[in-house]
This record gives C-alpha cells, sequence and structure tokens, in this order.
C-alpha cells in the first residue's frame, strides 16, 4: 500500500490525540496484518468510497489508554470501557478520517465517509471491507497500546 495513503491517517491520530487529549503517541513500525482480530480492547471502525478509492480505517486503542484518553479529553476516568468511552472512540475515529480526508483530498483523492461504528470487547473483529492489504500499525504510550488498520483497494 502506498505511503501517500497511510501517511495521513497517522498524522491526523497524531494530532487529533495531541491537540483533545495533550497526549503522544510513539508510533512503532507498520505491518501487514493476516486475520480480522482486533489488536485493541475498542475500535472505531470508518468506510471510505469515491471515485479513485474504496476502503476503510479503524483505530483500536487497548483498555486503559482509553480510559485515561477519557480522562484527558474530559475529566472523568470510568472504570470499564463503558457506553461514553465507545462514544468516545466513534468521535476519534470520525475525526481522524476527516482529517485525513482533506490531506488526501489535497493531492486529489476525494471520498466519502460513512458513520462510524463502535466494537469493543477482547478478542474482537474488524472486518474490512476492500479487498487491499491490510496495514496495521502500532502505537504506544505509557497507559497502553493503540493500532491504526487501513486497508483500501483501487476503485
Amino acid at each position: 500500500m502506498n505511503a501517500e495513503f497511510v501517511n495521513p491517517f497517522l498524522q491526523a491520530l497524531s494530532n487529533v490525540l495531541s491537540m483533545m487529549a495533550q497526549m503522544e503517541l510513539k508510533p512503532g513500525s507498520p505491518m501487514v496484518k493476516k486475520n480480522d482480530v482486533a489488536k485493541g480492547d475498542v475500535s472505531g471502525i470508518i468506510g471510505m468510497v469515491g471515485p479513485q478509492l474504496k476502503g476503510s480505517f479503524s483505530v483500536s486503542f487497548e483498555e486503559n489508554l482509553a480510559i485515561e484518553i477519557m480522562y484527558k479529553m474530559l475529566g472523568e476516568r470510568p472504570t470499564s470501557l463503558n457506553e461514553e468511552v465507545c462514544d468516545m472512540v466513534g468521535e476519534i475515529t470520525n475525526m481522524v478520517t476527516g482529517g485525513a480526508k482533506k490531506s488526501l483530498g489535497e493531492k486529489g483523492y476525494d471520498f466519502e465517509m460513512a458513520t462510524p461504528i463502535v466494537v469493543s470487547g477482547r478478542e474482537h473483529t474488524i472486518s474490512h471491507k476492500a479487498d487491499g492489504p491490510k496495514i496495521i500499525m502500532p502505537f504506544s504510550h505509557i497507559a497502553g497500546n493503540a493500532y491504526i488498520e487501513i486497508c483500501f483497494d483501487k476503485a
């Protein structure tokens, strides 16, 4: 997969968490993902369709990191992955995809975004609706890990 498609999502996640939660995540090395099992405990997933491309994006957070982000953003520290944490993950998914959409639009790639869905629970699955390779990018923080998954096929 072209880094031109991946980098806007990585940058957007960094921007969103820096701005909204005053948090910086340390990026790891991207890999091709071979299965549908999420690495995190709560995931936001969003589809994207446009004239030149079709794909999906997800961001998954380990429970402790999701709770820490909630605390940093809203001053609330829930004791588990509750409805408010899931709503926050959906909003983060939307903001990250919106940031990437703006960046990709400047490069001539236009697409529409679906409404994000959020799935939670240990070992939940993420089903990407594109035929391309699934790229996973891990991020680390003292509170836990996050994972971005991106899958595109050209339309």
